[in-house]
């Protein structure tokens, strides 16, 4: 499973919600289903852009199961675990059960800790489950070099490293400690901005949320960091991402809930974001139809 995701495009699907904000499964795993349509290579279900943080223990394990069985083995699932070790462990029990093939570890709610609180943290969920887990740092969970090489020496279960820090100097003191022994995953927002510098630091695929609303494109603009085509990377994210993050700049809670938006714009909506999230304004939805308008007809 490390090498499957280390080889491909990685893509996060939004959690649908209907009017009274509960989780809709039937267009859920239909966009799961559309998803596969196209290249990507894993779904992380449940996830930061599918809304982790506003579901329940429960949900989330509800979301990973409708995943894992419209994806029927097709590709892995990646179910996200988090909050407080208790309830992380939960999950990750549950997860296993749901049919999932691993687990993106985000970080502990609201506090942080030593990194020997860290490492137990990591340590607890690894040995509660035989999935893959891949630990994402960043937030209120940052591990540094010694930690991650400790822990991947006890638990071989830990097979991949997210990074959503941004801090070059300790990604390459992780790859360079641990090398091949993990699948490097980029994870800053929007990964897209980071994917050409990052490959060569051994960063081989990231989370793509544009994938959501826009897969042709998403994918083309991967194999163009993969193939190191400088120019059309630049190319596109001068025309697209960097545009698109200056929308998503306009309001907090924005990496998210743009992704939504674009789901409207392309005639494939998903219903609302739950509290404290809030929609695009009527103007930046129009912004956001004229670039993906643009957008799509390049691909």
């Amino acid at each position: 499973m490390a090498a499957t995701i280390g080889s491909g495009l990685l893509s996060f699907p939004v959690t649908h919600f209907d009017a009274d904000l509960q989780f809709e499964e039937a267009p859920y795993r239909e966009h799961c289903a559309y998803m596969l349509e196209h290249e990507v290579v894993a779904l992380f279900a449940a996830g930061g852009t599918g809304e982790i943080f506003a579901l329940s223990p429960q949900e989330i394990l509800t979301v990973t199961r409708a995943a894992a069985e419209e994806t029927a083995g097709r590709v892995p699932v990646i179910a996200g675990c988090g909050y407080g070790s208790a309830i992380a462990l939960e999950i990750a029990r549950g997860a296993e059960k749901a049919g999932a093939d691993g687990l993106l570890l985000l970080p502990p709610y609201l506090v942080g800790g030593k990194q020997e609180g860290l490492a137990a943290h990591i340590e607890s969920v690894c040995k509660a489950t035989n999935l893959g887990v891949i630990v994402y740092n960043r937030g209120t969970a940052i591990v540094n070099e010694d930690t991650l090489a400790g822990l991947c020496d006890r638990n071989p279960n830990l097979i991949g490293y997210k990074d959503g820090v941004g801090d070059v100097e300790l990604m390459m003191r992780i790859y360079n400690k641990l090398g091949d022994r993990l699948t490097y995953v980029g994870g800053l927002p929007t990964a897209e901005t980071f994917a050409l510098p990052y490959l060569e630091m051994g960063v081989t695929t990231y989370s793509s949320a544009i994938y959501n609303f826009m897969p042709e494109w998403a994918v083309k603009f991967y194999k163009a960091v993969r193939a190191r085509d400088h120019a059309l990377v630049h190319d596109m994210l001068r025309n697209f991402v960097l545009p698109y993050i200056a929308l998503r700049d306009k309001g907090r809670g924005y990496a998210v809930s743009i992704v939504k938006a674009g789901m409207d714009v392309v005639g494939r909506p998903a219903g609302p974001l739950r509290p404290p999230l809030t929609g695009l304004l009527p103007e930046e939805m129009d912004q956001l139809a004229e670039l993906v308008s643009k957008a799509r007809a390049s691909v």
